[in-house]
């Protein structure tokens, strides 16, 4: 009996070995390191990205404001051209014959007023003699007042004629570059109700500009002046800079994406900016270049006491704004005044001298794991991923 007593006694004390085993004997030891960063000299940048299309700066459409059938063009595509310059003529045929009309009917108009003015002189002094009612006077007045009416009316018509006639031949308004040409000759283009475009003159492919289109998210950093970058895919390697010239106040919505137009600068002295391309746009709507800066993490930064080594101590100070410093043991706060940032860098511009290490993250090594700070914001009930160590000696 004492002997089954004794042997049950053993095997519980065995259980409770390889319990306590498994429980703190497979346990290792946790160390804390620490990430530092440099208080040092940073460019502080903010960009938003879009995408937009290039364009001349000025260009006007070339246009008819009479019909009639093209008779001879005098330019074609690329070609320049200058103000005034002949580019383009109709047919003439009935523009002169109205004009001959206009012309034949002011004649006309003009022996009328003649006539009637002779014969209202002759009623007017037999009037006053009176030799005559006052009713065929009053008759004689209104038919010379009608062929004065007549003649002006005739003059407009014969003004209005030649202006058509001078419409048949078209002219360049402006020094530039022919774009586009949308007639040949022996076409005809009718001016009933608009005006036909027949050729697009840019007045200066040297000085173009990016008509950029930006997330209504981002236009309230946009701003007149600021720096932009952009590419093209015509010539991926070549990096081309000009800056906001305007923001557009006006919305434009598509899909129930807002956005707004804003106006980027292009100087184009080499002429490898072609009008149409599509731009990739990166506007600098923050720098600041060459600040006393830390990683905004540092900011954020604060010295846990439940992971504290031995012989460790922390000493804190008052202020909105702290970094920490880890020397001899002692983690030790330091008020500093912060300027500009742009979420992930931000200046420091008092409190801490340059070239100091601050605290930005910590790292709990012990086992398989290793755990920082950021890294203790997640959900504690998530399950932890699998140990694939484990699994492959399981194998």
């Amino acid at each position: 009996m004492n002997i089954k007593k004794i042997g049950i006694a053993a095997a519980a004390i065995v259980l409770i070995a390889i319990v306590a085993f498994l429980l703190t004997g497979n346990k290792k030891e946790q160390k804390v390191t620490y990430t530092t960063a440099k208080v040092e000299r940073q460019n502080i940048e903010n960009t938003v990205t879009a995408t937009g299309t290039i364009e001349p700066v000025t260009s006007v459409t070339v246009g008819t404001q009479v019909s009639g059938i093209v008779s001879k063009l005098y330019v074609d595509y690329n070609s320049v051209v200058k103000k005034g310059q002949v580019i383009a003529e109709l047919d003439k045929t009935n523009l002169i014959s109205e004009l001959n009309t206009a012309k034949a009917n002011l004649s006309s108009a003009q022996s009328t007023l003649n006539y009637e003015k002779t014969n209202f002189g002759r009623y007017k002094t037999l009037y006053q003699k009176g030799l005559v009612s006052a009713d065929d006077y009053e008759n004689a007045r209104l038919s010379y007042d009608k062929a004065r009416q007549q003649v002006v009316s005739a003059k407009e018509n014969v003004q209005k004629a030649q202006t058509n006639l001078g419409y048949a031949t078209i002219t360049s308004p402006i020094d530039g570059v022919v774009l586009s040409k949308s007639v040949e000759e022996g076409q005809t283009v009718a001016a009933s109700f608009n005006t036909p475009e027949l050729f697009t003159i840019a007045q200066d492919l040297t000085d173009m500009r990016v008509i950029a289109d930006i997330d209504e998210a981002d236009i309230g950093g946009v701003k007149e002046g600021q720096r932009v970058t952009f590419t093209v895919d015509a010539f991926p390697d070549d990096l081309f800079e000009g800056e906001v010239t305007q923001v557009r106040q006006q919305a434009t919505t598509e899909s129930n994406v807002v956005t707004y137009e804003v106006v980027i600068s292009a100087p184009n002295k080499d002429l490898k900016l072609k009008p149409g391309l599509t731009a990739n746009v990166t506007i600098f709507t923050l720098e600041k270049k060459n600040v006393t800066a830390v990683p905004a993490k540092a900011l954020r930064f604060t010295p846990n006491e439940t992971l504290l080594q031995e012989g460790q101590t922390i000493a804190d100070c008052k202020g909105d704004h702290k970094v920490w410093t880890l020397e001899n043991n002692v983690f030790k706060a330091h008020a500093v005044e912060i300027g500009t940032t742009n979420g992930t860098t931000t200046e420091i511009t008092g409190g801490i001298k340059e070239g100091t290490e601050v605290l930005i993250d910590f790292n709990i090594m012990g086992g398989n794991e290793a755990e920082g700070q950021d890294q203790q914001a997640r959900n504690p009930f998530m399950p932890k991923p699998r140990d694939n160590k484990k699994n492959n000696q399981k194998k």
